[in-house]
């Protein structure tokens, strides 16, 4: 099996998560700016395959699209013409920050490393994967 990446996209940082190649774990690999993400993903798909890439879909609280929802479909658009042989699932990422954000206040790691807005783009990312590969089980 081939692993799938997920995606917390903003336009200063995207926070990127992946499974292992059994799609059994999902974990944070990193936070890149929007601009190098291309490279980034050109470069890691030599070594690694890659079978499906997920994005959060930012939405409203009550389902409609968020303020930062057209820049998420240009995100989309940059990967279907980039990568066309890869199937892309949208999954809605209302609440994964806030999500992030408390699975990192239990951490036990210092307040200095808590507030890094990298580390809380990476853990989105793997919440959005790890609720992404629990919706496909079901």
């Amino acid at each position: 099996m081939a692993r799938l990446i997920a995606f917390d996209y903003g336009t200063k940082r995207i926070g990127i998560a992946v499974t292992d190649p059994l799609q059994i774990i999902a974990t944070g690999l990193t936070t890149i700016h929007p601009k190098d993400i291309l490279d980034f993903l050109k470069k890691y798909m030599q070594t690694e395959q890659v079978e499906r890439f997920i994005v959060g879909e930012p939405k409203q609280m009550d389902g409609s699209a968020s303020q930062s929802a057209m820049h998420v479909k240009g995100f989309i658009t940059l990967l279907k013409k980039n990568f066309p042989g890869i199937p892309i699932d949208r999954i809605d990422e209302r609440f994964t920050s806030k999500m992030a954000s408390a699975a990192i206040a239990l951490s036990g790691l210092k307040k200095a490393d808590r507030q890094k807005k990298e580390l809380i783009d990476t853990v989105s990312a793997t919440i959005i994967l790890q609720s992404y590969m629990e919706r496909k089980n079901f």
